[in-house]
């Protein structure tokens, strides 16, 4: 068996491995769902109203919350929020640009709410200095999850070569590119990669095809 071959077999135990789990973590959801007493009706979050009552027992308020908080936290808060101006420009822009630039190459735009997700606010325990902490939180890493596949599907279109040396943290997508020094690929396989747009790990791409 050829090193390609290997790989591509390790891809696809991949694969399987990673639907069984996206499985096992929906089944452990749905448990945690009925012991916390909480369903989801159109994407928003409802809890039993007397579970709720017992929660909010549990808030700390926000005044205490702040006047016990370490004084450096107070100090290096506004540091902290103030990375907010560049995540909102960096999705203002990432957006604007898929959605021009996606459309005039026909490359399947990413779904801003599937990785953009904002609940956790809706826990009825949290103060609203806390609730507007985890705002900040999931907003700042969706983004970030969100800005990354718009970039991926952008060097998959323009540039898919494989590093020469291997890299930390590269995408899922990076698995289809062409090999670094590979001139006869490059020249036939090209185009075959540029429409390859399938998720190389889950079964269908996230996007709308356009």
């Amino acid at each position: 068996m050829s090193h390609q071959q290997r790989l591509d077999d390790l891809l696809d135990r991949l694969k399987k491995t990673r639907d069984e789990l996206e499985a096992e973590i929906d089944r452990l959801l749905e448990g945690k769902r009925k012991q916390f007493s909480y369903t989801l009706q159109r994407g928003k979050v409802i809890f039993d109203r007397n579970v709720s009552k017992l929660q909010k027992k549990q808030r700390v308020g926000s005044l205490r919350y702040i006047f016990s908080a370490p004084w450096l936290t107070i100090l290096t808060s506004p540091i902290i929020y103030g990375m907010l101006i560049p995540l909102a420009l960096l999705d203002l822009t990432i957006t604007i640009y898929q959605h021009i630039c996606f459309r005039v190459y026909k490359v399947p735009r990413v779904v801003r709410s599937e990785y953009v997700v904002i609940d956790r606010h809706k826990l009825p325990y949290l103060n609203t200095i806390q609730k507007i902490n985890c705002v900040y939180c999931g907003y700042g890493n969706g983004l970030i999850a969100y800005a990354r596949e718009v970039i991926a599907r952008t060097e998959q279109f323009w540039c898919p070569i494989k590093h020469a040396v291997r890299v930390k943290g590269l995408h899922d997508r990076e698995q289809k590119f062409l090999d670094y020094g590979d001139a006869e690929a490059w020249r036939n396989e090209l185009q075959k990669v540029r429409c390859d747009w399938e998720d190389p790990i889950n079964e269908k791409p996230k996007g709308e095809q356009q």
